[in-house]
């Protein structure tokens, strides 16, 4: 959710300034990039050399840079237009009056004032300056403008009192963002299954039958999906990919047989299904209990099929949205027509091993998608994050969600 995105972290002077070293840290692991704000006052709770290292970005307080040998500043415009949204934690009353009324002092509040994204402010102070009129005008004031308030928690204060005014915990912090930035996504409180990666099929305990697929476009998918506010389910056979996403679970197996039983495991709940993996059509009917040493100059393995996930799910669908793969080399269109009938598909995706910088263990794919209506949209060669993007908007106009 928050993977990419620019955010613009202000910190005013109040105790709670503390726990944002550990907000940042939180940021950054969710994949931000953030950058600091401190005012004058804040530099009294929180060190800028720690918000400096941990955010990876010079800690900002001042216009004007004199320190520099070639005086610089600070440009409050350009700082405004980079963030993607900007949260103000902690938001002491002094700053959210400010802010509520245009004044413009300070670096901060000028960053505010040109911010053209969404601006979360998390209060803290103690429980009867939350509750003066004053601060409930300002927190309403401030929402009408288009703000988004984190609310404070109720819990020990500065002051020695317990009540409403402890700013939200960091954790806290982080997860209404998120449900924020969800609540309007298209894919949000659906779930949905990936398969990705290659199976390995073991002939005895050193050596398998597997494939060059590296899970890069299953990945990808899984990724694009979360990114549209789904709940994911990654089933993925043998790959060195790994994803760092809340809303991705990731399972990993190994065999053909183990990802059919991860499959059915999740089948029933998912609203849509897509089989980006390659799996093993066929394995070996007897595995050694020991390495097959090279006594002959031939070797003669009897292989047997594996259960085919993909029919099997177009068997047992209700609900579902179910999407394959099919990668061809030869009569692409007409097998690709063929897989979508036999296996009782909503759609597949065709790429050809035919077409340049498609195919395994590359970044990039060339796709055409195929509903069960014979509805065809082809797209030109893109990288396996933009591929992954167009097949969920494919998926996304035909729920009409």
């Amino acid at each position: 959710m928050l993977g990419g995105k620019n955010i613009l972290l202000g910190i005013t002077g109040g105790i709670a300034a503390y726990k944002t070293t550990f907000l940042v840290r939180l940021l950054i692991k969710a994949g931000a990039n953030v950058k600091v704000i401190l005012t004058d006052s804040a530099s009294s709770f929180v060190s800028p050399l720690t918000l400096a290292t941990l955010s990876k970005n010079p800690v900002l307080s001042s216009f004007v840079n004199e320190e520099d040998e070639s005086v610089s500043w600070n440009n409050h415009v350009e700082l405004g237009l980079w963030a993607d949204l900007m949260l103000i934690a902690p938001a002491t009353a002094n700053t959210l009056s400010k802010m509520a009324n245009g004044a413009c002092d300070n670096l901060l509040l000028a960053a505010y004032l040109s911010a053209k994204c969404p601006v979360f402010f998390a209060p803290a102070m103690d429980l009867d300056m939350y509750k003066h009129p004053s601060s409930l005008a300002t927190f309403e004031k401030l929402q009408s403008y288009g703000n988004i308030m984190i609310p404070a928690t109720s819990g020990e204060l500065a002051s020695g009192l317990y009540g409403e005014g402890r700013m939200a915990e960091p954790e806290d912090i982080l997860i209404f963002i998120k449900e924020y930035l969800s609540s309007g996504l298209p894919l949000k409180g659906k779930k949905v299954l990936i398969t990705a990666g290659p199976t390995y099929e073991a002939i005895d305990p050193v050596r398998f039958i597997g494939n060059h697929s590296s899970g890069l476009m299953g990945f990808e998918l899984a990724k694009a999906a979360a990114a549209k506010g789904a709940e994911v389910v990654l089933v993925t056979g043998p790959s060195a990919l790994n994803v760092d996403n809340d809303n991705i679970s990731l399972k990993r197996v190994v065999s053909a047989e183990q990802m059919y039983d991860a499959v059915h495991e999740h089948f029933g709940n998912m609203d849509i299904v897509i089989c980006a993996a390659a799996v093993s059509d066929y394995r070996p009917k007897v595995v050694a209990d020991q390495k097959i040493k090279k006594k002959e100059d031939s070797l003669t393995l009897e292989l047997v099929k594996n259960k085919d996930i993909l029919l099997s799910l177009g068997e047992h669908k209700k609900e579902q949205y179910l999407v394959g793969f099919a990668l061809e080399t030869e009569n692409e269109l007409e097998n690709a027509k063929g897989k979508l009938a036999k296996k009782n598909l909503d759609a597949i995706v065709l790429n050809s091993l035919n077409d340049t910088g498609a195919g395994f263990g590359k970044a990039t794919n060339k796709i055409s998608f195929i509903d069960k209506n014979l509805t065809i949209k082809t797209f030109g060669l893109k990288t396996k994050a933009e591929v992954a993007l167009d097949i969920m908007n494919e998926i996304i106009n035909r729920l009409h969600v």
